[in-house]
């Protein structure tokens, strides 16, 4: 912010330059200790303050004084432009002087506004130019003009500016540095005999980032984003390792393996022919030699592994051929399996790598796909997530500091101005009195009138429009011209605003919203009708609500609403509609009737918030928008230049047909989409195609280049897009508009009338309602006594005042936790009290209760006492109460509970003695904990038999007969289980309990399941079963927790998710009146192209072909021919499944009826990008948002740690303690040190740092051995590496005898030292087995992958690199409640299995479904849901299940071994499976990301806050062992200041620091000794402050480590560090007073006193240097 007194505006002048120097010259120093920063608001680019006064015309585009003071002696000056914006100049030796006529010309040039805007129209022209690929004849004249102008326009900033690097100067910014370099090289590349034209064309793109410093604010997102990459360095280091490891794993496992064909065995007749073709009958290029399945491109890969692909008889699999794709997908070199392992990171097309590994290396091998698609892609994108999200709330942050300050100092404007005008009058008033006095009072007048005139017309300067815009306004658009137009306006005002009128249009706009979905293909002339006739009235009616509008509010009040004009445009744009629907190309305004859906957001108070923070973020987040497309602009025209002659000349590489494909880069339109689709996330096959065209050195640079850099912008927007969501809060009543109030009016009224009306019909209950009131009052004080203690109730008066204060809070919370029945506190206890109503205990006295509450004082509500565990009366407890009991020891608790149980049961006449014994021995039955073991393992008994029941379960009989009477065996104990709790608990409680509610449905499918098992008709019911596994979230507390966490997470999002809907509803209409019908074509049977269009050109031409009688007209599987197809398709793209099919469908679409032609419709991929964008993005970002404002609204209220987990249950936050204990400590327990001297010098060696480096040294040596070897490479290599892992692993070894000689047994007490001795083990076993067995048993790359392991120590938190360790750390941490929700995530993907298998195990195997990929057991089923649930390949399974016509499948084919017939699939049945799937899984995952996203967060916000966590305490003892090594628990007080420099902020104490620890006066024991308690005292009491909570703190972490420490020795303070200084002062002043005094006593000549002052003088020094040593002694004392 501005000064308060801000300098004025001076012009610079020769003698401001000689001041400047002046000042330069005298004070060098105090620049240095002044602490000044510049001034934020006067950066330059800014517009200068008005609180700095008018700016003169004479000073505009003039070298003014600075006015920031941080510039005051830099020797700069500033210039302003009419605009009032700052330019800064530097006025120094190196430049021209300031009052250079020239310099000053170039400085008028440069800041003139329009210099800047000419220089921006020039560059974009330029960029216009370079999308262009076929230039006009002009075009080389115009690029030569525009390199004059950017040469003009360097050479004016060289001249204004100067040449040099400093600040200020032209080459100190580093776009001046881009500008030149590429103008030079243009020059260069222009006028050069040499040809650069390629490279010219490249270098000149570079122009197209000059648009960034001309927006200043892209250029501070660019900063920002350069900053957010500084923090990024880590990250990226630690996926580049990982990668490099997975990959070396991928080498020692694959390598080879994807060149195994199935090769045809030749005959006896046929071995001399091939082997006169290739000379080895066991290795044949041929491929058609090769076994190919029906309608694949490549042979099918073999393994000789048994889960492996067999071949088919008279096959043999070898290793043949190339590699799949082209040979560019294999694990053969270490580069490969580096673009492999990055494209499974990545998640592009990973479905056909799994395919192509499980087919040659066996089903086992996914669990590395399984690591590295889910688990590795999880946690490096949470990573970088976590570390931008951090960024940004910092920047955040700082833009709320800077928007406060603006906002002060523009409400501050004004005043000033007013200030200055009142001054200014008062000055010109002093001066005219002084003047005369006889004009005096007119021209006091005039100056009023002056300054009155002066104030309006700032008024008036405020005001959007012009005052003639007002007065045209009030004459013309306000009608209030009659008394009788004033009546009928009143009249239509009150029909028109009353809240039927609201509730009568909300309606229409819905039944118009059914009526625009209702459009399909093909439509009957009927529905048509009926469609076109209802968009009339429609019309009508909304045309109609307008003129009433207009009527009611004047046209001017209309047009003051935005949904009103909103209104009228769709009005307009409905009647234009009418009129020009006939009209040839105009039929596209049919797509604009969905804006009609968009007027439910007048009446929906949600859709309003949405928008209106939408709007702000977009308004926020332009300049980054308008970023990243600057960056796909120039990564388009950069793969235009670089790769679109490649393309032209090259096509024949990539098509057969010499065609060019739709995804290319020859032209620019085409470039950019390709750019947009390796931004989705889709790079890899145009990639491909790219190393068939150019070369694979030329391609992998930029497309790193754009999938790094435009994969962190997107990431930036939208994390920004999810924070700014993420304040979302639903719409209280008081900020819903009058539209919505009006609309739960009318409901209102018609929920009054009905009841008005029920209330007539049924007037008899009406007469006896007081009567049955007083008997509900009556019942309820009754039950409320029997639920409350005596001492509760001997005070009616108060009891009765109690519960009506209570009323409120009490029945909200009963409503809260009624209404989630199925989200039970993980701390609530699942014990249910015996309701008074259920039991036949009477209590007429009751003397234990009683007795226990006689004391009066007691005042509080004894809840666990006045029921017990076998009652059904609703107790609420308050959460802090919950999780007291939890916490309670579970074996007080059990006895509480019994005791309860027992007195409340045991209490009654003996009339019900039976009755209440057996309901309180099924209480404790159903309450012991052996039988709730016994319940859970016979729930997951009954749950994984389902696994079983697989294709093959007919031929496996025992298996068969064991399953079926184990399933009448569950359902038996299950039903006694229920009968159970139905005795103990009663039905009120057990029917009130979601959980068992849950129970009762499982227990209702097994019977149901055994009833379909004994008839025939009935069997369907069989089908449910898998149904079963959802009872095992009600038998564990994790999956209880994780459930309801994500109802409270995700139910209130469910108004959120409805916006969401309509969003897609939208586009889902636009798409059916766009491709509706046209998606058909004319298919070749025998080859399944395409029929091209010179053959085929509609369908009556296809439909007379002869041959192609059995495949007639042809509609896409995904298409857009009804709403609900469409919400398909749309999925689809949005997840990137099968949307590159959908896009060439509709980009080459022509019309209904006619056969498609190739990219007819190219500017149809808009439609595409527009939904990724409006349709995927904004709605991701405001689900996501409001996920995450509500797991910040549910947060549990008790602290662990300083952060919460709604995601782990109560027991689980003792493991999440130890964990971050055990993150935090130092794990390696202390080693006694050796008395040999022999292995003392062991024990140095083997601790030593240069030791630990050495080691890892040669563990990285290993790892670049790997990378170096390839398949087929020579034997001498392999003989070579054979001798190479011999010596690591004899290095290995002596490490480990080196260990084993110091350590002796403790060398196992590390996790460490025990991982490091079995990979010993493993490798020699792994060295010597092959040599004994063969290599074709064991694998030769077993050792390397054993030697490989070890590369782990670089994860190690203390030997290792500590950088990782930070970002491991939030893993970590979130590592309980991760486990908990993929607990669920594997039970839900268990279900789905199971229903896979029930439905889908006979379909028909084509696109996705195949020999590995199917639902024929519950191994397979599980395959095929984990790519559904990375979203790799699931259309090609959908489609395969679409099968369910005669064309398609086959509906009466024999399953061997079942009695199951044919091979169609379920449409309707397979899009419900896939979708809810995909819908359920997405959402546990984004909690996934929420969770480990937060905890990065958490801990940020940690490190800002001035506290102390376990890390700096464990740092704190870390650095105290170092000067402690005996672990006496003392150091000596000369350490103290060396220790206090070596800790780690915010302990740390910078040198000097001997003062400071002084004064904390530290207590020092025997021997200048100082005890580690009192040092880590003193500095948190340094950090934190004082107060009466720091001293309770204090007292506790004393007492904490006095009882980790029960070995501490007792001592006492003999002195403190405080003491100790004044005593050393005082000695040292009493023994220069003492030689003093000798020196008076001796007489001696002077030579002599100058020498004794010359030894006076060492010795204080000395002295000097002792109180130095003694200051230090006092700061080292604190506990753990």
């Amino acid at each position: 912010m501005a000064s308060p007194e801000p300098k004025s505006l001076v012009p610079f002048t020769r003698e401001s330059l000689e001041v400047m120097e002046q000042h330069s010259a005298k004070k060098p120093s105090e620049e240095g200790k002044e602490d000044l920063k510049p001034n934020s608001d006067l950066e330059v680019g800014k517009e200068l303050p008005f609180v700095y006064g008018n700016l003169p015309q004479a000073m505009v585009s003039e070298p003014l004084e600075d006015v920031d003071p941080y510039y005051t002696n830099k020797r700069t000056f500033i210039v302003l432009n009419k605009k009032r914006t700052i330019f800064r100049f530097s006025a120094t030796w190196c430049t021209l002087s300031p009052f250079n006529s020239i310099r000053r010309a170039t400085i008028k040039i440069l800041v003139h506004p329009f210099f800047r805007l000419f220089i921006l129209v020039s560059v974009l022209t330029d960029c216009i130019f370079m999308s262009m690929t076929d230039f006009p004849k002009w075009g080389p004249a115009f690029q030569n003009t525009l390199l004059g102008i950017y040469t003009f326009e360097i050479l004016v900033k060289l001249i204004a500016r100067g040449i040099w690097a400093g600040p200020f100067y032209f080459f100190g910014d580093s776009w001046n540095w881009l500008d030149f370099s590429v103008t030079l090289f243009e020059h260069i590349s222009r006028y050069s005999p040499l040809n650069f034209i390629s490279v010219f064309r490249i270098v000149r793109n570079l122009r197209i980032l000059k648009i960034i410093p001309l927006n200043q604010g892209m250029k501070s997102f660019v900063a920002i984003l350069i900053h957010c990459l500084k923090k990024l360095t880590v990250v990226i280091i630690l996926t580049v390792f990982f990668l490099s490891v997975f990959s070396l794993i991928g080498m020692g496992l694959f390598m080879g393996n994807l060149k195994h064909k199935c090769l045809r065995w030749p005959q006896e007749n046929e071995t001399d022919m091939l082997n006169n073709r290739t000379g080895n009958p066991y290795y044949i290029r041929e491929t058609e030699n090769f076994y190919y399945l029906e309608g694949e491109r490549y042979a099918l890969l073999c393994g000789n592994r048994s889960d492996a692909s067999q071949c088919p008889e008279g096959y043999v699999c070898v290793k043949a051929g190339v590699n799949p794709d082209d040979g560019y997908t294999n694990f053969d070199s270490f580069g490969w399996a580096l673009l492999a392992l990055f494209r499974l990171m990545t998640q592009d097309y990973p479905e056909a790598l799994y395919h192509q590994i499980l087919y040659a290396s066996g089903k086992v091998y996914m669990i590395f796909f399984v690591v590295i698609s889910f688990w590795f892609a999880f946690y490096m994108a949470s990573l970088f997530l976590g570390l931008l999200a951090i960024s940004y709330e910092e920047e955040k942050q700082t833009a709320a500091e800077k928007a406060t300050v603006d906002q002060e100092f523009q409400k501050s404007l004004p005043e000033l101005q007013e200030e200055k005008i009142t001054a200014e009058t008062k000055t010109i008033q002093i001066e005219m009195k002084k003047r005369s006095s006889t004009s005096m009072i007119t021209s006091l007048d005039a100056l009023d009138d002056a300054t009155v005139s002066h104030k309006e017309e700032l008024k008036k300067s405020r005001q959007r429009c012009p005052f003639c815009w007002y007065r045209f306004a009030k004459t013309f658009l306000i009608w209030d011209c009659s008394p009788c137009w004033l009546k009928l306006k009143e009249f239509v005002y009150r029909i028109i605003m009353d809240p039927f009128t609201d509730l009568f249009l909300t309606i229409c706009i819905i039944l118009n919203i059914n009526f625009l979905a209702l459009e399909h293909y093909p439509m009957s002339l009927e529905t048509s009708n009926i469609l076109s006739i209802g968009n009339m009235v429609f019309i009508g009616i909304f045309t109609t609500e307008m003129i009433f509008k207009i009527i009611a509010m004047h046209p001017y009040g209309y047009f003051q609403v935005g949904w009103n004009i909103y209104d009228s445009l769709i009005v307009f744009h409905g009647l234009a509609e009418l009129y020009l629907t006939n009209f040839h190309g105009l039929a596209i305004l049919r797509s604009f009737r969905v804006l009609r859906i968009f007027r439910l957001g007048r009446y929906w108070p949600t859709f309003k918030i949405l928008r209106l923070t939408l709007c702000n973020s977009i308004v926020a987040l332009k300049d980054l928008v308008l970023l990243l497309f600057i960056f796909m602009f120039f990564s388009a025209v950069v793969g235009l230049n670089l790769y679109g002659s490649n393309y032209k000349k090259h096509v024949c590489n990539i098509n057969e047909d010499c065609q060019l494909p739709h995804w290319h880069m020859r032209d620019f339109f085409h470039s950019f989409l390709n750019v947009f689709r390796i931004l989705c996330g889709e790079w890899i096959e145009t990639l491909w195609d790219c190393f068939k065209v150019a070369g694979q050195f030329s391609c992998i640079p930029f497309y790193m280049m754009v999938i790094l850099i435009g994969k962190l912008l997107i990431l930036y927007l939208f994390l920004a897009l999810i924070i700014s969501f993420s304040s979302y809060k639903p719409a209280t009543t008081d900020e819903e508009n009058d539209e919505a109030k009006n609309l739960q009016r009318a409901m209102a009224r018609i929920k009054k009338g009905i009841n008005y009306v029920l209330s007539k019909i049924l007037c008899k209950k009406q007469n006896v309602l007081k009567e049955t009131m007083d008997d509900i009052s009556d019942v309820y004080v009754k039950e409320n006594i029997s639920d409350h203690t005596l001492s509760e109730l001997s005070n009616t008066q108060d009891f009765l005042k109690d519960k009506e204060k209570s009323s409120g809070t009490e029945k909200n919370t009963m409503t809260e936790n009624e209404s989630q029945s199925l989200i039970p506190s993980p701390s609530v206890s699942e014990t249910v009290p015996i309701a008074s109503e259920e039991s036949d205990i009477e209590n007429p006295d009751n003397k234990e209760i009683q007795s226990k509450s006689g004391d009066g004082s007691s005042k509080e509500k004894v809840k666990q006492s006045s029921s017990s565990e076998c009652s059904t009366v609703d107790i609420v407890l308050s959460e802090e109460e919950m999780v007291y009991e939890h916490e309670k020891p579970k074996h007080l608790r059990n006895v509480y509970e019994r005791r309860s149980s027992s007195a409340q049961i045991g209490r009654g006449p003996k009339k019900g003695k039976i009755w209440q014994n057996i309901r309180k021995t099924c209480c404790k039955i159903v309450e012991n904990s052996c039988f709730k073991c016994f319940i859970g393992l016979v729930t997951l008994l009954s749950t994984g038999a389902l696994a079983f029941e697989d294709i093959y379960i007919d031929q496996r009989k025992t298996i068969k007969i064991l399953l079926e009477y184990a399933d009448m065996i569950f359902t038996y104990i299950f039903v006694l289980e229920m009968l159970l709790k139905w005795m103990a608990y009663g039905f009120k409680a057990y029917f009130t309990n979601g959980w068992y509610k849950l129970d009762f449905m499982v227990v209702m499918v097994f019977c149901l399941s055994l009833i379909g098992k004994s008839r025939e008709e009935l069997k369907p019911l069989v089908s449910i079963k898998f149904l079963r596994a959802l009872r095992v979230l009600s038998q564990f507390e994790k999956l209880k927790v994780v459930v309801s966490a994500l109802i409270k997470t995700t139910l209130p999002t469910l108004s959120v998710f409805l916006v969401c809907l309509m969003i897609w509803l939208a586009f889902g209409i636009i798409g059916v009146h766009l491709f509706a019908g046209k998606f058909y074509e004319c298919i070749d049977p025998t080859s399944g192209e395409r029929f091209p269009l010179s053959e085929v050109m509609n369908r009556s031409q296809c439909e007379t072909l002869v041959f192609n009688e059995s495949m007639p007209w042809e509609n896409a599987k995904l298409n857009f021919d009804n709403v609900g197809i469409s919400f398909l398709s749309l999925l689809q793209v949005a997840t990137f499944n099968g949307w590159i099919t959908i896009m060439n469908s509709a980009v080459d679409s022509t019309d209904v009826n006619m056969q498609p032609h190739f990219e007819n419709n190219i500017y149809m991929y808009c439609y595409f990008i527009d939904f990724i964008i409006i349709g995927l993005l904004l709605p991701l970002s405001m689900l996501i948002g409001a996920i995450v404002a509500n797991f910040h609204k549910h947060k549990i209220k008790i602290s662990i740690n300083g952060g919460s987990n709604i995601f782990i249950t109560v027991k689980q936050k003792k493991q999440y303690r130890a964990l971050k204990k055990l993150m935090y400590e130092d794990s390696q327990k202390p080693v006694p040190l050796p008395e040999n001297k022999f292995q003392r010098f062991i024990f140095d060696l083997v601790t030593s740092r240069v030791f630990n480096i050495i080691i890892m040294t040669l563990i990285c040596f290993q790892a670049i051995t790997i990378m170096i070897q390839s398949d087929e490479q020579s034997p001498k290599i392999n003989t070579a590496l054979f001798w190479i892992n011999s010596v690591y692993v004899v290095l290995y070894i002596g490490e480990c005898v080196l260990k084993l000689i110091v350590f002796h047994c403790n060398y196992f007490a590390s996790g460490w030292n025990i991982f490091d001795f079995m990979v010993v083990v493993f490798s020699i076993t792994g060295l010597f087995l092959p040599l004994m067995v063969g290599y074709y048993l064991v694998s030769p790359s077993l050792v390397q992958l054993i030697l490989l392991s070890r590369i782990i120590h670089i994860l190690h938190p203390e030997k290792g690199l500590k950088l990782f360790h930070k970002l491991l750390l939030p893993l970590m941490l979130s590592l309980p409640a991760l486990l908990n929700i993929s607990l669920l995530i594997f039970l839900i993907m268990f279900i789905y299995a199971i229903f896979g298998m029930y439905n889908f195990a006979y379909v028909k195997k084509e696109a996705g479904i195949d020999d590995m990929s199917n639902f024929e057991t519950f191994g397979s089923s599980m395959l095929c849901l984990f790519r559904v649930t990375i979203f790799a390949g699931w259309d090609g399974m959908l489609n395969a299940i679409f099968n369910s016509k005669w064309s398609d499948c086959d509906p009466d084919k024999i399953n061997p071994g079942t009695q199951v017939r044919g091979d169609c699939g379920n449409p309707f049945l397979g899009i419900i499976y896939f979708v809810s799937y995909i819908l359920l899984t997405r959402l546990i995952i984004v909690n996934m990301y929420i969770v480990v996203v937060m905890e990065f967060l958490n801990i940020a916000s940690k490190k800002k806050a001035k506290t102390l966590s376990e890390e700096d305490f464990r740092k704190f003892f870390q650095v105290w062992k170092r000067f402690d090594p005996d672990r006496t628990q003392y150091i000596d007080s000369s350490k103290l200041s060396d220790f206090a420099a070596a800790l780690d902020p915010p302990l740390f104490m910078a040198k000097p620091n001997k003062g400071q620890l002084v004064a904390m006066d530290l207590p020092m024991a025997v021997g200048d000794r100082i005890h580690c308690l009192d040092v880590l005292l003193a500095l948190t009491k340094r950090v934190l402050g004082k107060d009466l909570s720091m001293e309770k703190v204090l007292s506790e972490m004393e007492s904490g480590f006095t009882l980790a420490n029960t070995f501490k020795i007792t001592y006492e303070p003999i002195t403190t560090t405080l003491k100790r200084k004044q005593e050393v002062i005082s000695a040292t002043i009493i023994q220069r007073a003492y030689k003093s005094y000798r020196l008076r006593q001796n007489d001696k000549n002077t030579s002599d006193t100058h020498m004794i002052d010359g030894d006076r003088e060492v010795q204080a020094i000395k002295e000097d240097s002792y109180i130095d040593k003694a200051e230090g002694v006092s700061i080292i004392q604190s506990p753990i």
